[in-house]
């Protein structure tokens, strides 16, 4: 292997790790879930998050990121509808509270955290889903994919090679967001933090929710 090769090698290590380390709306869909859901359906979430990075790396390896990255109308549309899920989710954080105030309705919300429904088939597809849409509709996510292969990875990679970075950086992404559900579901931390989750729910809620209206605003 050739030093230009090691050092192609080297830069996608890097740069991809420091990108999936830094918060964003997949690190915030990943705390609220596994702060209300438990540690499995954040690691679902993560694997779901992970699923939708293949979905920019899939166009980007077929050769169409630089023309989709290109389109104005495209990232326009790819903006709105993150930016509208990222709202949504963040708002879906009060649904309890609201049902809670309306005539002859209880609080969805159990008292410190306890009482998580088991995760069967369908919670599972719910939360992969989550993050599946929460990663595939990041525009930000698209131009990351798109430029480090473009602009890191040389055009005369072998595409087995390419797959190759495209499978890391889907495994990062995974790892990561797991290791994050699994830390906050410690027992210790749970313990520390029961009395308070509903809140850290609220607001994990108003950071989505205002993390789709910056990506408005961005446009």
């Amino acid at each position: 292997m050739d030093s230009i090769a090691q050092a192609e090698i080297i830069a996608v290590a890097i740069i991809t790790g420091l990108a999936v380390i830094s918060p964003g709306p997949d690190f915030a869909m990943v705390t609220r879930v596994a702060l209300v859901r438990g540690r499995r359906a954040g690691v679902w979430c993560a694997i779901g998050i992970g699923c939708g990075v293949s979905v920019h790396l899939a166009y980007t390896l077929f050769g169409l990121g630089v023309v989709f990255a290109s389109q104005a109308w495209i990232l326009s549309l790819l903006r709105y509808l993150g930016a509208a899920y990222l709202i949504w989710l963040g708002l879906s954080a009060f649904w309890p509270d609201i049902r809670a105030r309306l005539p002859g309705n209880v609080s969805e919300r159990p008292p410190g955290g306890e009482g998580r429904p088991a995760m069967g088939r369908s919670a599972r597809g719910s939360v992969f889903w989550m993050g599946f849409a929460c990663n595939a509709l990041n525009p930000k996510t698209m131009l990351f994919i798109v430029s480090l292969f473009s602009q890191v990875v040389s055009p005369r990679t072998p595409l087995d090679v390419e797959l190759g970075y495209g499978l890391y950086v889907i495994a990062c992404h995974m790892t990561w967001f797991a290791v994050v559900a699994a830390v906050l579901t410690l027992p210790a931390l749970q313990a520390r933090i029961r009395g308070i989750t509903a809140w850290i729910e609220r607001i994990v809620g108003l950071c989505l929710s205002g993390l789709g209206i910056k990506l408005l605003a961005s446009g």
